[in-house]
């Protein structure tokens, strides 16, 4: 789940600082031109001469808004193909609604055989099923070279081939109030690698009415997102893999390999997370938004979210008010990531653009606006800068102006070191990305984890099931969901 993926929650709740907080913005930055691998490489048509007409990229909507960073790109695209005398010129549909529906929008047409779309930007969890439906190409593997970080690389591909490639990445995230803690007498604020959630439970519990009484707003000691969608899939896999170790619900051709034994160990961490007296009651009907204003508004302690909430969370908070850690245990992968329509008539020129979209510059633009680059020079090359042209870098303790290819509102306050990446990005959000796991890749995830959700629902019901009853039952719907050895 990338927060550019996933739905909205549907239970109308507007925390106080929600547009406070609500300010990120997703940068896809340049890059240079590189050729492509052709017909050859990948046993796909060539352009058939299809030199007229626009390349059309499908895509969620910008939340940069209305001649947002992505249209600025697509833009620096067109400006370089009329510098080179090319004909072929791009252009940014973006897809109204939740993931849900556009996911529908876009398979109906690419199975309908439509050649409006060109190039499609995909949630990392559908690349299997879009693949296997036969609806994107196969790409050349020298879109997905070394530099991309190797678990992020691992989503662009289905049965030993490569169909897309890696456009934003996504991971799970601990974000937490230093000030809280200091103030109900924690001496040591830093959280690091090797947090456990028995580490953050013991410091809930010290804060207890210690916390409420000197925090104004303050609750409950941690939220996260547990309302009925893809959230909780995303909780649930974090939980499942934390507690077996190497834990895959599916095998490499998608086929269901789960037990009893595993789902009942992965619901007791579950429950353990998120029982009553460290969990905000609101989490239950909590998605990204929902759970990101009750953090800011002070509701809580601590926050598993997504990368692009350091950023966000980061205009209204300081750097003694708050700190980031990797998630406790396994985090998983979102993040989305770019395919060419098998029915495109431009397919060579798409796969430059996303070679455009994709490659290192751009990477390093992502970065920089606070969101999880795909590519490890984005983290380690000091040498290596956003191809937009930009104030030089400030230092750590500064407070940066914002990128010209930001549209957000306010003063990007987003701490950064002396190269200008968020001051976080290297220490804890690389290693955070190279230790996640993926959820379940099969091309019937739509199945999977509609029968997830549905099932640990009941976890937080009035009268739940046993970790062993609702074990067996989601085995049972599992193996009838998804096929199976």
């Amino acid at each position: 789940m990338t927060p550019r993926s996933r739905r909205r929650g549907t239970y109308g709740r507007c925390p106080r600082a929600l547009a406070a907080v609500l300010v990120a913005v997703l940068t896809l930055g340049a890059c240079d031109g590189a050729g492509d691998g052709g017909s050859q490489a990948t046993g796909q048509p060539a352009d058939n001469g299809a030199a007229e007409g626009d390349i059309v990229v499908a895509s969620g909507r910008d939340v940069t808004g209305k001649g947002g960073v992505r249209q600025k790109l697509i833009e620096q695209w067109n400006r370089q193909q009329e510098d080179t005398g090319s004909s072929f010129r791009a252009r940014l549909v973006e897809l109204p609604g939740s993931a849900d529906q556009q996911r529908s929008q876009l398979l109906g047409a690419l199975q309908s055989g439509s050649a409006e779309y060109d190039v499609v930007n995909l949630d990392v969890t559908w690349v299997p099923e879009f693949a296997d439906a036969g609806l994107v190409q196969q790409l050349p593997d020298d879109l997905v070279d070394a530099d991309v970080i190797p678990s992020v690389a691992a989503t662009a591909s289905w049965g030993g081939k490569l169909y897309a490639a890696p456009f934003n990445s996504d991971v799970g995230l601990l974000f937490y109030r230093r000030d809280y803690l200091k103030n109900a007498g924690v001496t040591n604020t830093e959280l690091g690698k090797g947090t456990e959630w028995s580490t953050v439970q013991q410091l809930i519990d010290t804060m207890g009415d210690a916390g409420r009484s000197a925090q104004s707003g303050y609750e409950k000691g941690w939220t996260t997102q547990l309302a009925p969608y893809e959230g909780l899939t995303v909780n649930g896999i974090e939980s499942f893999a934390s507690a077996v170790d190497g834990l895959r619900l599916t095998d490499g051709a998608g086929q269901y390999t789960g037990s009893v034994q595993d789902l009942e160990a992965g619901l007791k961490e579950l429950r353990d997370r998120t029982n009553a007296p460290y969990t905000l009651g609101d989490a239950s009907r909590s998605a990204e938004a929902e759970s990101l204003g009750d953090f800011a508004d002070g509701r809580t302690a601590f926050l598993r979210h997504w990368p692009y909430a350091y950023r966000s969370l980061h205009q209204s908070l300081n750097d003694q008010q708050l700190g980031v850690a990797p998630l406790p245990g396994r985090a998983v992968l979102g993040g989305q990531n770019l395919a060419v329509t098998k029915a495109s008539k431009r397919g060579t020129a798409a796969k430059a653009l996303i070679r455009f979209l994709t490659g290192r510059d751009s990477e390093r633009c992502l970065l920089d606006e606070g969101f999880a680059a795909t590519r490890l020079s984005a983290y380690n090359d000091n040498g290596l800068t956003c191809a937009t042209d930009k104030p030089a870098a400030p230092s750590a303790t500064a407070s940066p102006s914002p990128s010209p290819t930001s549209s957000a509102e306010s003063t990007d306050r987003m701490p950064r070191d002396k190269q200008g990446r968020p001051a976080y990005a290297r220490d804890t959000l690389l290693p955070a990305l190279q230790n996640a796991v993926q959820r379940p890749r099969t091309p019937l995830y739509g199945a999977f984890t509609q029968t997830f959700t549905t099932e640990l629902r009941r976890l937080y019901a009035d009268k739940p099931p046993s970790e062993l009853q609702l074990a067996k039952d989601l085995h049972a719907k599992l193996q009838r969901a998804l096929p199976h050895t």
